[in-house]
């Protein structure tokens, strides 16, 4: 056991208020299912196969069965993924112009088997046109392990990217190459103030929602923006200094920020992050207030989202902000009547 205060120092949290993973250097976890699921359709569905027999194409992914993760543990990533997929192809025959459809089934690709050694069957639907069947069998295997390579890449670069996160001596050195790869797929540009600090670019994206309320613009506003309320509807204490440059705290620290814009009723800005993001890292939240009838529709615009954290991040706007204030709303009703 290392003596008091010579131990690693990414293993020292007591001078951390929040008592942040440092560097992820605890074990970390992601689910890229979702993420390999658009991916995986993004490098497969059009894939095209042509020779002298004729022309296939992709044209569907019907069936993606399985899941993927990455971990984090001591800056070394650990990835796992196990797919069942089955994809259906189309094709032309060159001299007849026959058209014919068949299947491509890929039962087990999984980190325990190489791309190369993964099995691949390709099938088509009764009838003549075996020319385009032999075709798919040779160039189109071919084409479609590129196209699992190309996920597998981007799910250990694109995907873990901000995992590993640079020290204080590793920053402003080069990245590996590894590291560098899938960065141009980034949807919404991080802002250059967190790249400065952090030192990677993180893939983001732009998540857009809309929810209607049974409360006049102004009383919603209010809500965001008074301390007592935001209390009430997120059950925890919370930091609220509703004006430009003022801080913002709530659910015991899980979401921090700032207000950037204030416009009574009518919009508020927000620097917004989850602790679990990249440290440093923050999405600007745009809320629209709309008076529809004798609702208000709240739009919510947030921009530059972790992609590894999109779902988590809609699920924080649903479940901790959308249905805990329709309950406070409620509530407010029932004790007027």
């Amino acid at each position: 056991m290392a003596k008091w205060g010579q131990g690693d120092p990414r293993w020292i949290v007591e001078e951390r208020a929040d008592a942040t993973n440092v560097n992820n250097w605890h074990w970390t976890e992601r689910d890229a299912t979702s993420w390999s699921k658009s991916k995986l359709k993004e490098v497969l569905v059009g894939l095209v196969v042509e020779g002298e027999a004729g022309r296939c194409e992709i044209s569907d992914l019907k069936q993606v069965e399985g899941e993927a993760s990455c971990n984090s543990r001591k800056g070394k990533l650990i990835i796992f993924y196990e797919w069942n997929l089955r994809l259906s192809w189309k094709g032309t025959v060159k001299e007849s112009g026959e058209k014919h459809k068949g299947s491509v089934e890929i039962p087990n690709l999984s980190e325990e088997n190489e791309v190369d050694d993964t099995e691949i069957n390709i099938s088509k639907k009764k009838g003549e046109g075996d020319v385009l069947k032999d075709l798919m069998r040779t160039e189109g295997t071919t084409k479609v392990r590129e196209a699992l390579r190309d996920y597998l890449r981007a799910l250990k670069t694109e995907f873990t990217l901000g995992m590993i996160l640079p020290t204080k001596a590793t920053l402003g050195q080069e990245l590996p190459t590894e590291q560098k790869l899938g960065v141009n797929t980034v949807q919404d540009s991080v802002p250059p103030e967190s790249l400065a600090i952090v030192g990677v670019k993180i893939p983001t994206v732009k998540i857009l929602m809309r929810e209607n309320f049974n409360s006049p613009a102004d009383e919603l506003y209010h809500i965001f923006t008074n301390k007592e309320l935001v209390q009430k509807f997120s059950k925890c204490p919370a930091v609220i200094e509703a004006e430009k440059g003022g801080k913002l705290q709530m659910f015991s620290g899980c979401v921090s920020g700032e207000y950037a814009e204030l416009v009574p009723s009518q919009r508020l800005v927000l620097k917004w992050r989850c602790r679990s993001w990249p440290d440093e890292h923050y999405a600007m939240v745009t809320l629209t207030f709309k008076d529809v009838a004798a609702q208000t529709e709240l739009q919510v615009e947030c921009k530059g989202v972790p992609v590894s954290h999109e779902d988590s991040t809609r699920q924080c706007w649903k479940k901790q902000y959308f249905e805990e204030i329709h309950l406070l709303l409620q509530q407010s009703k029932d004790n007027m009547e």
